[in-house]
């Protein structure tokens, strides 16, 4: 194990020090299994006519993207830093692409307006057996577009307008209005309490501190933070709960 991690330090001096190709060619091989990681866990959501080996390629790009921009001697493991660049790297080279079928957004619309219809009708949220009976689709296959469409769209909502000023090059969830925007008073007592929050955060240890950036922020489960940081889904678990009773006591006693 001493010698391994020997070798990977060496690998890395090699790289960062002089790019040597090499190097960076052995790197790339020893983390393949990121790239892997991250094409499983965007690929189980994606329609069966985006090919696999595309959603690889675009997750290579990150890996390698990774390799260029990585510091080593920034506080953070490669394999974190690395994990987040793939997955970025697969979601926006899907943005790219129209991968959902015309013939499923064809399906979508018409799912979409016999909901409207039949809500309006029954006066109540229809069954997906009664959508299905109408656009004359199995209860299966309007699952399937219903998938597929909601996928796409949670990509599609970060896409930029196509304005040109400046001021509203923005990406479209910002500029869908929000009826529900919390009042000043509510808007500077929360901003207070994520400062409040933010400054014990900052007081954890290194470790404890990546756990619950992973856990909360990125939404990993534990044992997907365990695999990033190569420890159990117990130790995990313990590191975590720990963090919690530490933030609570950094926030409510006084």
């Amino acid at each position: 194990m001493k010698q391994a991690t020997a070798s990977l330090t060496t690998l890395w001096d090699k790289w960062q020090k002089d790019r040597n190709k090499e190097a960076g060619n052995l790197l790339v091989e020893y983390y393949m299994p990121l790239v892997d990681y991250q094409v499983n866990r965007v690929f189980a959501h994606l329609p069966q006519n985006v090919d696999r080996q595309d959603v690889k390629s675009l997750a290579f790009m990150g890996l390698v993207d990774a390799l260029e921009k990585f510091d080593l001697n920034r506080d953070l493991k490669f394999d974190t830093y690395a994990s987040f660049r793939i997955k970025g790297a697969i979601i926006d080279g899907l943005r790219k692409e129209d991968w959902l079928p015309r013939t499923v957004r064809e399906k979508s619309k018409l799912i979409e307006k016999t909901y409207e219809e039949l809500e309006q009708k029954l006066k109540r949220t229809p069954t997906i057996e009664e959508v299905a009976s109408d656009v004359n689709l199995t209860e299966e296959e309007v699952a399937e577009v219903v998938k597929d469409t909601l996928y796409a769209n949670v990509l599609s909502i970060e896409e930029k307008t196509n304005d040109s000023t400046e001021e509203q090059r923005e990406s479209l969830r910002n500029t869908i209005p929000d009826y529900k925007r919390p009042t000043p008073f509510e808007a500077v007592v929360k901003d207070e309490n994520i400062e409040e929050l933010s400054r014990a955060i900052e007081e954890l240890n290194e470790k404890e501190q990546l756990v619950i950036s992973l856990f909360y922020k990125e939404e990993l489960t534990l044992t997907e933070v365990g695999e990033i940081l190569g420890l159990s889904t117990s130790r995990i678990s313990q590191i975590h709960s720990k963090s919690i009773v530490k933030l609570r006591d950094k926030l409510f006693v006084k």
